[in-house]
């Protein structure tokens, strides 16, 4: 063991014992892949890799720590413009990892949930397929729950209700009157079984939101770190971070009641 990694060690542990509130649920926008693919002079299909094995490591900080809900951004609709030779990476990769969840036997140990939301019309047939049984293989838990958004985009969520709840009215299912946020909540595909986000957490020196769960995250006022480092350089130290922050939040939010 290096000097430097046992002082990281020390201060991961220092992190750990401040946090004394975990967040219910956490959403990671992981970005950086690419970045971090360039800077390390690799390809950007072993950038994504790099990335996909990070994913593995904080979802084992993140139930070690008691998050009951992870949710990732991992391929959103605009991700769709993206060079035809990384998209066809990307999603051999994704059927890689979903055969291997649906396997792991940590995943079934743990009694990890799986659940994918976004418009599977735009999946390729044989990714869907191993989405399916993947989730097909985990229905039964509900000890962790692992939320992988896939061709997903909020604004596209919400669209999407809105033309759901307009049918219902025309057809006289529903009456105008009954529209509330939870009526609308219930039609979005998140909305449905994902509670709201306390933490969100933004990898790659980016500082916004990117259109991901816009009616969990910030309408409901949902914590947020932004960090410098690429999604496959993120360390558990900024994963402590993270939790620190949601954790001083609530910490503040207390001391404000009491006064």
């Amino acid at each position: 063991m290096t000097a430097r990694s046992g002082l990281e060690g020390l201060y991961e542990r220092f992190l750990g014992w401040q946090i004394e509130n975990v967040p219910r649920h956490i959403a990671i926008i992981q970005d950086g892949n690419r970045r971090f693919a360039r800077a390390q002079g690799l390809g950007t299909d072993e950038g994504h890799r790099a990335g996909a094995d990070t994913t593995e490591r904080v979802l084992d900080w993140a139930h070690d720590m008691g998050v009951k809900y992870i949710t990732l951004y991992s391929f959103s609709t605009e991700n769709f413009r993206r060079d035809r030779a990384e998209v066809e990476g990307l999603f051999s990769l994704f059927k890689e990892r979903f055969e291997k969840l649906a396997s792991d036997e940590r995943v079934h140990r743990r009694r990890i949930r799986v659940r994918v939301f976004g418009d599977r019309t735009l999946l390729p047939p044989d990714l869907l397929e191993r989405v399916e049984a993947t989730e097909a293989a985990t229905r039964t838990y509900g000890n962790f729950f692992m939320n992988i958004a896939l061709a997903y985009g909020g604004r596209n969520e919400i669209v999407h209700a809105a033309r759901a709840i307009l049918r219902e009215v025309r057809d006289g299912a529903l009456a105008p009157a009954q529209i509330d946020p939870a009526l609308v909540e219930e039609y979005l595909s998140d909305g449905r079984y994902l509670p709201p986000v306390d933490l969100i957490i933004r990898t790659g020196n980016e500082r916004r939101t990117s259109n991901f769960l816009p009616w969990l995250a910030s309408g409901k006022e949902s914590a947020v770190y932004f960090c410098a480092p690429n999604w496959p350089a993120f360390r558990k130290i900024d994963f402590f971070r993270a939790l620190r922050l949601y954790d001083q939040r609530i910490r503040g939010k207390i001391t404000g009641s009491q006064g």
